[in-house]
């Protein structure tokens, strides 16, 4: 048997804490340090914006936990409220930008970037607590995959953020999913899919690797934030919920047996 990966997901609030609606680096470091992830992917990243210090977070993850490779993906380039528009993959670095990002002490074997669908207009959501529905857009969404080579060979993990919109945000899963088809097994997919549980087990058709409420994160109601699996990976104990002083999600992290793939794609002790 191989030893156990960490594998963890954390939308970030792009580094902000709702205590004292700052960002800080040093504070997203050390609770990425606390995290003790092998695997991370993360959520609502800045890179090069005002308000975050211009700070590239996901520089400051990855020395955080000693990742030996990391990937940020820009869904958006530009300021919020200013030139705020579809990243294309093609933005300058030094560019102020927000997406995602996926990094891991585990080195990387090859990565995929899957731009999901976006939502073409506006549309009327209801949300909790509202009487009547308010009319959103949505920004647009991104995916960043990659095949690791583990402890006892490979395997594929995938990071997103979908949509908040119920429905679109299924149109993206399935997206995403028949972007992964056969790929290298096991397969990990994180992140905040805006979904509950058993929509995201059934639309994705992985299993879910932990069960705990992670939003909102002072006092959490919903499991918005997933770690689902297919192929031989499997959870070393309960899932934890991890409370970190900034964000309005909590981290959602668990220990992981996993027997990886070798390159004839055939599970290996």
């Amino acid at each position: 048997m191989g030893r156990t990966v960490r594998i963890a997901t954390f939308n970030i609030l792009h580094g902000r804490s709702l205590d004292d609606d700052r960002v800080d680096v040093d504070r997203l470091a050390a609770a990425v340090k606390a995290l003790d992830a092998d695997v991370l992917g993360l959520q609502e990243v800045d890179r090069d914006q005002p308000r975050s210090m211009n700070a590239d977070l996901t520089a400051v993850a990855a020395e955080a936990m000693g990742a030996v490779d990391s990937q940020f993906v820009a869904a958006l380039s530009g300021t919020p409220g200013g030139t705020w528009m579809a990243a294309t993959g093609e933005e300058q670095p030094g560019s102020a930008s927000y997406g995602i990002a996926l990094l891991s002490r585990l080195p990387v074997v090859s990565w995929r970037v899957v731009r999901l669908p976006a939502l073409p207009s506006r549309v009327p959501v209801w949300f909790r607590g509202d009487r009547l529905p308010k009319v959103v857009g949505d920004e647009p969404r991104v995916a960043v995959a990659a095949v690791l080579e583990g402890p006892h060979g490979h395997l594929t993990v995938a990071n997103t953020h979908l949509s908040f919109v119920p429905g679109w945000n299924v149109l993206q899963l399935r997206r995403l999913m028949r972007s992964l088809a056969g790929t290298r097994e096991p397969l990990v997919v994180m992140g905040d899919l805006n979904m509950e549980p058993r929509q995201a087990a059934r639309v994705s058709g992985l299993r879910p690797l932990a069960s705990a409420a992670t939003f909102p994160a002072e006092a959490p109601t919903r499991q918005l934030d997933h770690l689902l699996a297919r192929g031989p990976v499997t959870a070393e104990g309960p899932a934890e919920a991890v409370r970190l002083p900034l964000s309005d999600h909590r981290a959602l992290a668990v220990d992981c047996r996993v027997r990886g793939t070798g390159p004839t794609g055939r599970a290996r002790m």
